[in-house]
C-alpha cells in the first residue's frame, strides 16, 4: 500500500512534538520501573530519535496528499473485512492514537473479553506498563514511516498474562484523515507449564476453574466477617488494617482505605456537584514485600485522594467503579514528583468501591493489580461491594461506643468529686478505675464532705450501669450531703437516704464514715447498708475489719443500718472499698477476694496513703491481667503526726 505522509502544517508540526514529548516522557517511566527492559526502552528511543530526524529533514517542504483513493482502495477494505473475519490470529485495527477501532474473534479471545469491550479503549491498556512505552514509540514510527515493526508485549489476559510478537502495519482506509495501524499478535513459545491461577484459587482444570472461584470468594467475605467482628472492643483502625490486608493477600496487590475528614460520626454522602471534603484522608495502604513497594507504600500514606481521583469520584458519586484495563495513568493520582501512582506501583486494574452503610457514605476502598493473575473482573467487584459495606457497619459502630464511651466518662467524672478536700491531720487517697468491657456509665461512687460535727466520708455501689444507675448514684451521693447537715450519726443518714430511694428501681450499698478529732486521733463512726465492711491498717501492719451488718438502700421501709466505732490514732488508716476489687478474678475465674486485699494492704502499711492505694490497684491489675469485669473504687485516709499538720 503507498505511504501517504501527513502534510507537515504548522498545526501538523505542533501535534507531532506534543505526541513526541508524551512518548518520551513515558519511556523515562518506563525506564524508573523496577526491573525495566532497558533494551526495549533504548530501542523505542532510538525510534523517536528516528522519527524526529525524518520530520527535520521534511519540515517546510510541500507534500501533496493522493487526492483519493483508486478502485483498488474499495478491494483492499474489502481485504480488510474478509481479514479480521476469517483470519485465524488476533488482528487489531488501531487508529494513529493507538485506539482501538476493532478487533477479530481471535484478538478477543486472546484478551479473555468481548470485542465490544475492547473497541474504543487503547490498545496499550491491555498491555503491562513494562511494554507500553516501548509499544507506543513503535506504533508512532509506523504510522510515521510506513514500515513494518515487530515489537514484544505482554498481554493482560483475563486470567494471566500472555506474551507476544505483535506485527505493526500501516494501512489507508477511505474516509479517514490519517493513516491507521493493523496489530497482528503471534504467541510466543507454546508455555511448557500451566498458566498461574488467581490468587489464592485451588487448582483445578476445566469448568472446575470458575467454580474454584467463586468458592474463594465466599471464603475471603467469610474470613473477612470473622477478622472485622473477631474483637471484644470495636476498633475502627484495627478493622480497616484487617480489611486492607486481607484484600491485598487474596485480590490484589495493592490496598487502599480513604476516609472523608471530619468528626462526625459517619460523613453525609457528597452528590456530585455538591459540597464536600477538598480530599479524602488515605488511612491505610497495604502492598507487596519489597523494598521498592515499601518505599512507594510510605509515600502513598501520606497522599490525599483529592477530586480529581478515582477513589474520590466514587465516594461522592457512591458508584462503585471497575477499571479492569487501565487507560489513564492517573486515576489514583500522582506522586510529589509527578509520576502517576498507578506508573510507581506497576498496576494496571483498579476496582473502587464506596465504604457506605446503606444510609452514608465515609470513604472508599480501592484495589491496583498487575494483571499477573488477571484483570479484576464482576465477582471481584461484587465481593469488594460487600466488605464495603461490612467495613463501614464496623466502622459506625465503633465510632457510636466511641462517642458513648465519651459521654459515660463525661457522666461517671461528674459523679465523682474533682478533687479531695483538705482535712487538717488527715491524709486522704482515692482511686477509681472503670470495668474493662462496655461503655455505660458505672454505678460506683465515693464522696468527702462537710458534716454538722466536722467531717464524712461515704463509698457506695449502685446495683446495675447506664443511665438509670448514675441517676441512682447522683441522688445517693447528694442525698447524704444533704442529711449529713442534719443528722449526726451515721446511721440516721442512711435511714434518711433509704426512705429517698424507695421509689426507685435500684437498690444502693454504701459505708459512711463519720471523723470525730479526739486527744489521741480521730473516733470513727460507722453505718454499712449491706456494703463490704471498712478496714482499718495499724501503723505497725496489724489488719482489723469492721462489723458488716445492715441491708443496702431503697429495699425496705424498716431499713436498719448496720453501725460501728473506732478509734485511729497517728499512722492508722481507714479503708474503704467497692466489691469491684474482691470480685475482680483471674483466667481461671478465682476471684481477688478478701485475702489477698488484706495481704497487700499489711505488705505496703509504711506507704504513703497514696502509694497505698497504687500498690493495691497494680496488684489487682497483675491478678486479672487488667480485665476487670466490675467498676473497682477505694477511699483511704490516715492520721498524720501532728509535726505534718
Amino acid at each position: 500500500m503507498p505511504d501517504q505522509p501527513d502534510q507537515l502544517e504548522p498545526e501538523t508540526v505542533m501535534r507531532e512534538i506534543a505526541d513526541l514529548e508524551g512518548r518520551i516522557g513515558e519511556l523515562r517511566q518506563a525506564a524508573g520501573m523496577p526491573d525495566p527492559d532497558l533494551r526495549a526502552t533504548l530501542d523505542a528511543a532510538l525510534v523517536e530519535l528516528e522519527l524526529t530526524l525524518t520530520a527535520l529533514r521534511t519540515m517546510g517542504n510541500d507534500h501533496t496528499a493522493s487526492a483519493g483513493l483508486s478502485a483498488t482502495a474499495e478491494s483492499e477494505r474489502r481485504v480488510l473485512r474478509t481479514v479480521f473475519q476469517d483470519a485465524p490470529v488476533p488482528l487489531f485495527l488501531l487508529d494513529r492514537d493507538a485506539g482501538v477501532r476493532r478487533v477479530n474473534k481471535q484478538a478477543a479471545a486472546l484478551l479473555g473479553t468481548s470485542p465490544g469491550y475492547v473497541s474504543g479503549k487503547q490498545f496499550t491498556a491491555f498491555c503491562d506498563l513494562a511494554t507500553r512505552a516501548a509499544l507506543r514509540s513503535q506504533l508512532a514510527a509506523v504510522v510515521r514511516t510506513g514500515r513494518r515493526r515487530r515489537a514484544q508485549v505482554r498481554f493482560l489476559g483475563r486470567d494471566h498474562p500472555i506474551d507476544a510478537v505483535v506485527t505493526l502495519a500501516r494501512v489507508w482506509i477511505r474516509g479517514e484523515p490519517d493513516p491507521m495501524v493493523v496489530a497482528a499478535a503471534g504467541s510466543t513459545d507454546t508455555p511448557t507449564e500451566e498458566p498461574p491461577a488467581r490468587r489464592g484459587d485451588a487448582p483445578s482444570p476445566g469448568d472446575d476453574e470458575a467454580v474454584a472461584t467463586i468458592v474463594h470468594r465466599m471464603d475471603v467475605l467469610a474470613t473477612a466477617s470473622e477478622l472485622l467482628l473477631d474483637e471484644p472492643v470495636l476498633n475502627e483502625t484495627v478493622a480497616m488494617r484487617r480489611c486492607a490486608r486481607l484484600l491485598a493477600a487474596e485480590l490484589a496487590d495493592w490496598a487502599f482505605i480513604d476516609l472523608a475528614p471530619g468528626p462526625a460520626p459517619l460523613g453525609q454522602p457528597v452528590q456530585p456537584g455538591g459540597t464536600g471534603p477538598a480530599a479524602l484522608r488515605r488511612q491505610v495502604v497495604i502492598g507487596p514485600e519489597g523494598e521498592h513497594a515499601h518505599e512507594a507504600a510510605r509515600t502513598l500514606e501520606d497522599l490525599v485522594s483529592d477530586r480529581d481521583t478515582l477513589p474520590y469520584t466514587v465516594y461522592a458519586s457512591r458508584q462503585s467503579a471497575l477499571r479492569p484495563h487501565v487507560e489513564d495513568l492517573d486515576l489514583l493520582g500522582r506522586f510529589p514528583d509527578g509520576q502517576p501512582v498507578l506508573a510507581r506501583i506497576g498496576a494496571t486494574s483498579v476496582l473502587c468501591v464506596p465504604v457506605e452503610d446503606g444510609d452514608r457514605c465515609i470513604g472508599a476502598i480501592t484495589l491496583a493489580g498487575s494483571g499477573e493473575q488477571g484483570p479484576f473482573d464482576l465477582t471481584d467487584l461484587a465481593v469488594v461491594q460487600r466488605l464495603g459495606r461490612y467495613l463501614a457497619l464496623v466502622i459506625r459502630a465503633s465510632r457510636l461506643y466511641r462517642r458513648r464511651a465519651e459521654v459515660a466518662d463525661t457522666l461517671q467524672a461528674s459523679l465523682l468529686p474533682k478533687e479531695l478536700p483538705s482535712i487538717p491531720g488527715l491524709a486522704l487517697a482515692a482511686r477509681y478505675m472503670t470495668a474493662t468491657h462496655g461503655a455505660e456509665v458505672g454505678g460506683d461512687f465515693y464522696d468527702v464532705f462537710r458534716t454538722r460535727d466536722g467531717w464524712g466520708l461515704v463509698l457506695g455501689d449502685v446495683c446495675g450501669k447506664g443511665e438509670d444507675a448514675a441517676a441512682v448514684t447522683a441522688t445517693a451521693r447528694h442525698c447524704v450531703r444533704l442529711a449529713s447537715r442534719w443528722k449526726s450519726r451515721p446511721r440516721e443518714v442512711l435511714g434518711m437516704v433509704n426512705e429517698t430511694l424507695l421509689d426507685e428501681d435500684r437498690f444502693v450499698t454504701a459505708v459512711l464514715a463519720g471523723l470525730e478529732p479526739d486527744a489521741d486521733g480521730i473516733t470513727v463512726s460507722l453505718g454499712t447498708a449491706g456494703h463490704p465492711p471498712a478496714i482499718v491498717v495499724r501503723a505497725d501492719g496489724v489488719i482489723r475489719t469492721a462489723s458488716r451488718g445492715g441491708v443496702p438502700l431503697g429495699l425496705f421501709d424498716d431499713f436498719e443500718a448496720g453501725h460501728d466505732t473506732l478509734a485511729l490514732s497517728v499512722g492508722d488508716t481507714l479503708f474503704l472499698h467497692s466489691d469491684g476489687v474482691l470480685d475482680a478474678c483471674d483466667m481461671a475465674r478465682h476471684q481477688f477476694g478478701q485475702e489477698r486485699l488484706l495481704e497487700s494492704l499489711a505488705a505496703h502499711a509504711g506507704d504513703s496513703v497514696e502509694d497505698m492505694l497504687g500498690a493495691v490497684e497494680r496488684t489487682l491489675l497483675e491478678f486479672c491481667d487488667g480485665d476487670l469485669r466490675d467498676d473497682v473504687s477505694m477511699l483511704a485516709l490516715r492520721v498524720l503526726p501532728k509535726s505534718l499538720t
